[in-house]
């Protein structure tokens, strides 16, 4: 069930992005609407993984790759609509490419993003990357952008106030981009041990 929940949300996201290339009122409410759907949905996945006891490696796989999907569709339309400057979408996929090379590299040896097993070793490591607090300020960060800049170039809204909203989303952009790479680093720092071939850790219980 957590599984279709991620690939549901998944396939909403490329909706919405198709979506906002059809430049109406009405269109960019529904895209607005849908993109919290998307963002709910985020959460309902983990949720039902926890609540159905259905929490599992593969899980854990489809649930980043449903992430990393939605977060770099959305900045890429945005930069080819002219919202966005183009570094923000190379920052995030970059770091996001790097990041997933190593927790691939974790993963061979029993290492997992999140949870008990993860690849995560040191106190600030964790608090950065899989505590709650990083994971949820990090989604409410892109949830904000995402929405508010949807909602600021909806056709219709007056001059002054789609500015205000617009200002809102970039604000959140630059907050989630600079959350995005923070919380990159310990990764990138913790996972160097598994670019050497002699590593044969394995996961505590």
């Amino acid at each position: 069930m957590a599984n279709l929940v991620s690939l549901i949300r998944t396939l909403l996201g490329l909706l919405v992005i198709s979506l906002l290339f059809i430049h109406t009122q009405a269109v960019y409410l529904a895209c607005f609407a849908l993109t919290i759907a998307v963002i709910a949905m985020d959460a309902l996945d983990g949720y039902l993984a926890r609540k159905l006891n259905e929490s599992s490696k593969l899980g854990a796989v489809i649930d980043i790759l449903g992430d990393r999907i939605v977060e770099q569709i959305y900045w890429v339309a945005f930069l080819a609509l002219g919202w966005l400057p183009l570094w923000v979408p190379l920052v995030v996929i970059v770091r996001g490419i790097i990041v997933d090379g190593l927790r691939a590299m974790a993963l061979e040896q029993g290492f997992t993003a999140f949870g008990q097993s993860s690849m995560q070793q040191s106190k600030l490591g964790g608090l950065l990357v899989s505590s709650n607090f990083s994971r949820t300020t990090y989604a409410v960060a892109k949830a904000a952008a995402f929405a508010f800049l949807i909602l600021g170039h909806t056709p219709g809204f007056p001059p002054t106030v789609a500015a205000n909203i617009t200002n809102v989303g970039l604000i959140s952009t630059y907050v989630s981009v600079a959350f995005c790479v923070v919380r990159g680093l310990p990764v990138l720092i913790e996972g160097r041990r598994f670019l050497t071939d002699d590593t044969k850790a394995s996961p505590s219980a």
